[in-house]
């Protein structure tokens, strides 16, 4: 409760002093003020401008999130199972992954379009390599002797991966799942930013065009929100999905 308190006074003493420091110390015009910003991101709600363009951008991130992340858990159990097939895609992964994923939006671009598909496959590819990475290097990490003993006993290769490697290996996929909420809303959010008509990267993108410094930290306060929401829903499905992590989150906060 007190880190909490301590939190909000932080924050109110940025924005008092962000507020009163706004137009006697710095030009409004690179700042705007919190006074202003609220007041433009009043009228985004009410105009509903906020939720038509917000709910596009939750859609791309959303679905290129899901194939993303299904697409590199799958890859990273097949290469993490398969070393010879893991030795043979090393450098073709290695040099795709190296490459800045947002480099691959004008490619894209020219591919599949200005439409929402583009901005889903740039989320997801961006997403892939995170999660691709985590959840091999957690396959890696089983201990092989253990699984040699339950080959022994009769395991099957399903028996394994079930048993043995998901359960090991679901700690280093979710850390991947939860870096990569924030790329894949980068992802979206530069797709818009690129080539659309909608979402809140258009958003961004319209208000400084118009040099509107108020619009352009409007639109950012959503993108955080955003940002924000999607890692509580993360963090979420941890809990439930790691139980044994929240008890011992909840034993070390009580001690």
């Amino acid at each position: 409760m007190n880190i909490f308190l301590g939190r909000v006074a932080i924050f109110a003493a940025l924005l008092i002093g962000w507020q009163l420091a706004s137009g006697p110390l710095i030009d409004p015009f690179f700042v705007s003020s919190p006074a202003e910003i609220g007041k433009r991101f009043a009228d985004l709600v009410s105009s509903g401008r906020l939720f038509s363009h917000g709910w596009i951008t939750v859609v791309e991130t959303l679905v290129g999130f899901f194939f993303g992340a299904c697409a590199g858990i799958t890859v990273g159990l097949i290469l993490g199972r398969n070393e010879l097939l893991a030795k043979l895609l090393d450098p073709i992964l290695i040099a795709i992954y190296s490459l800045p994923k947002i480099a691959l939006a004008p490619l894209f671009i020219m591919w599949f379009g200005i439409g929402i598909e583009m901005k889903i496959i740039l989320t997801a590819t961006i997403v892939f390599f995170l999660v691709f990475l985590n959840t091999y290097s957690g396959v890696r990490a089983v201990e092989r002797e253990q699984l040699e003993i339950l080959r022994l006993m009769g395991a099957r290769e399903h028996h394994l991966i079930t048993k043995v490697v998901l359960p090991s290996a679901i700690q280093w996929v979710f850390t991947g799942l939860k870096l990569s909420v924030p790329y894949a809303l980068i992802g979206a959010i530069v797709g818009e930013i690129m080539a659309a008509n909608r979402g809140l990267g258009y958003l961004l993108q319209d208000a400084a065009g118009q040099l509107d410094t108020a619009g352009v930290f409007a639109a950012l306060i959503a993108i955080i929100a955003l940002a924000l929401l999607l890692q509580a829903a993360v963090r979420k499905l941890e809990q439930v999905l790691m139980p044994w992590k929240r008890d011992q989150q909840e034993r070390e906060l009580s001690v």
